[in-house]
């Protein structure tokens, strides 16, 4: 019996998006497959109080030993793939399906002379047609309740049909418009049999022709002034959008292809593969390989095509991928000779089967995501990666605390950096700091690593006399200005609040010292010149026993400070994926603050030269209007409606953004 903590995934690993999820035992097999409109919450829940579950859920969490997700579009596409797995993997606790009765179908019973709509389970027989399968009888019905406003063919059984011929009255569907109502005669045979013939033709994909009519009825309608009529057939129309709702996981009854998409970073790539078989998801896959080069997308694709089909039989008549690989041709004709016909390697553009590469995409992304985020809380893997670190480095301990500083700016403005902290392998996002350069003018990414280095091990400093750790003559004063953050930065990672009980306290103010930690390892996101000149800042506040190594991105070279050659690890090395965390980490800090930045700066650039328009009346105006464009568009009694402004200092602000005279 497992434990369902131990194959729990990790908080805020599990996306928010609709999707389906497959639970597997110890042997792999498929045991459980459900849908989510929610997968995280959907998926949490099976993680909740042991004792609060359902008994059969209870047994099922404990039988699984490990729980993996497709993430989807729609809530729609989610049911469509679920009926697909289920019916594959047969799986033993979705008992929904495990009486005895096969997957509900639509039918249509043409070899009656009154055709009806219904669901039908079981063997096929002669003269019904059948669209489907479905998971959920309920969704036939939805759908089936849509389509009667337009098709109205009768839906009840052969004795309720005979009763009402009898009796002369149709039932309460005849009355509302939603049956033809043929028990009674309303229409004839043949008249009834066409509807009968519409419906199947709508639902096996001819629906142009259908939309095109009820359009050109409505307007017909109108023009005679007829606008009820006009308003039944508008909703007539609706009805069908409504019922022909893309599912970007169902193709055409005819499609046989594979579609293939990738997500990569620098070391790895992931990617996911759909088989679609008669127009419907029969089967996924999924692989994370590592990169020993820097191969394009399109090089990647002929690699897996070789893998892939090189010594398979069953080669789909297409294959659709995010970029066509170099020899296409070649590897057409290659795949066409394993297939014995012809075999298409194309790059979706439009429609259903652009939609289902974005799915597939969508796939690939998240389980690269998946991987990362499995390596990264493996603890044997962190373990491994600083001993690798420490040994590469010659380090006397292991790094159990990681600093790493980038600079962002744009041609030399808005010149910014960040502080990100890694505490055994994982990331402290509580302790991320941002800084503005200060003392730097133009793009001089040196200068302004050794300013935001001073500036933090200043504060490091500083913090320590405040414990009594250093003597007061030890303090050097932050001349650079302080940081810009405080404790609660406002950036939107998650867990940024997770902090203050990890952190010693402010004796004074009762509240967590900023830099009081010092780390074992500074990383700078850079070559020989940024680790030199982080170096150079702390040899002149005399802190010399932490370590500084930098990583260059173009090569992925470990610099040491003086060394005149880089240490090289292994593409594959815990290591070196660590050291890769955290530089793009201390990347994606800093860029999203310098955008941040610069996007406020723009924002009110404009109204910085209007004369007399202080702080506050910039901040009144663009929080009324939303924009500078909006604020243009105003009259001046509109702007004179703030509180603060006056008409005439409307009629200045308006004279000024639009360059006219006063």
């Amino acid at each position: 019996m497992a434990d369902p903590a131990t194959y729990r995934p990790a908080p805020g690993s599990i996306p928010e998006s609709p999707g389906v999820y497959k639970f597997r035992d110890e042997h792999g097999r498929v045991i459980y497959v459900g849908k989510a409109k929610s997968l995280r919450q959907r998926l949490n829940s099976y993680f909740a109080d042991y004792a609060t579950l359902h008994p059969r859920t209870q047994t099922m969490v404990t039988t699984a030993c490990s729980v993996e997700w497709t993430v989807v579009g729609t809530e729609v596409e989610a049911l469509q793939l679920e009926y697909s797995w289920i019916k594959e993997f047969d799986p033993r606790f979705n008992v929904r399906y495990r009486d005895d009765k096969s997957y509900p179908y639509l039918a249509v019973t043409l070899n009656e002379d009154y055709p009806r709509v219904t669901v039908m389970r079981g063997a096929k027989r002669k003269g019904v047609r059948y669209f489907g399968p479905y998971s959920h009888a309920w969704a036939i019905r939805e759908t089936v309740d849509l389509l009667l406003r337009v098709f109205p063919v009768r839906t009840c059984s052969a004795g309720v049909f005979k009763r009402h011929g009898q009796i002369g009255r149709p039932c309460l569907l005849g009355y509302i418009g939603k049956c033809s109502a043929p028990c009674v005669g309303r229409v004839d045979e043949a008249e009834h049999y066409a509807l009968a013939e519409d419906f199947c033709d709508f639902m096996a994909g001819t629906t142009t022709r259908f939309m095109k009519r009820l359009e050109e009825e409505m307007f017909a309608a109108a023009e005679v002034e007829e606008f009820e009529t006009a308003a039944r057939r508008r909703d007539d129309m609706k009805a069908l959008e409504r019922a022909l709702e893309k599912q970007a996981v169902v193709l055409g009854d005819s499609t046989d292809c594979d579609v293939i998409a990738f997500a990569r970073d620098q070391l790895e790539a992931a990617v996911q593969v759909f088989y679609v078989r008669g127009g419907r998801i029969r089967g996924q896959r999924g692989w994370v390989v590592d990169l020993v080069e820097e191969p394009s997308t399109g090089d990647l694709v002929e690699d897996f095509l070789l893998q892939a089909y090189g010594e398979s039989d069953s080669v789909p008549r297409e294959v659709l991928v995010p970029e066509l690989p170099p020899e296409t041709p070649a590897m057409q004709e290659l795949l066409g000779e394993k297939r014995g016909a012809q075999v298409r390697i194309r790059v979706p553009q439009r429609g259903d089967k652009k939609d289902l590469m974005a799915t597939v995409a969508r796939n690939a992304h998240e389980a690269l995501k998946q991987h990362k985020t499995r390596r990264a809380s493996d603890l044997t893997a962190r373990s491994k990666a600083l001993q690798e670190i420490q040994d590469a480095l010659e380090l006397d301990q292991a790094p159990l605390r990681i600093e790493c500083f980038d600079v962002s700016n744009l041609q030399g403005t808005n010149v910014v950096a960040s502080m990100v902290v890694f505490e055994d392998g994982l990331a402290r996002k509580s302790e991320y700091r941002r800084f503005s350069i200060k003392t730097v003018e133009g793009q001089d990414d040196v200068r302004s690593i050794h300013e935001v280095v001073t500036r933090r091990f200043k504060r490091y400093l500083a913090e320590s006399q405040k414990a009594g750790d250093l003597s007061p003559e030890a303090i050097a004063t932050d001349d650079a200005g302080g940081v810009l953050s405080s404790y609660g930065f406002g950036d939107t990672d998650e867990g940024a609040a997770d902090s203050a009980a990890h952190q010693p306290l402010d004796p004074e103010t009762g509240r967590p010292r900023k830099f009081a930690y010092p780390p074992n390892l500074l990383v700078i996101d850079g070559g020989p010149p940024q680790v030199a000149a982080a170096q150079r800042a702390l040899d002149e506040l005399g802190i010399d026993d932490i370590a500084v190594c930098g990583l260059a991105k173009r090569l992925e070279e470990v610099w040491l400070p003086e060394d005149e050659d880089p240490v090289i690890l292994p593409r594959t090395s815990e290591g070196l994926y660590l050291l890769q965390r955290v530089r793009d980490e201390a990347h994606r800090f800093a860029i999203n603050f310098h955008r941040a930045k610069r996007s406020k700066t723009m924002t009110v650039s404009e109204l910085d030269d209007v004369p007399g328009l202080g702080p506050a009346r910039r901040t009144a105006l663009l929080k009324h209007f939303g924009s500078v464009q909006r604020l243009k568009e105003a009259s001046p009694e509109q702007i004179a409606e703030i509180p603060g402004i006056g008409l005439r200092t409307a009629q200045t602000i308006l004279a000024s953004l639009r360059g006219e005279t006063t």
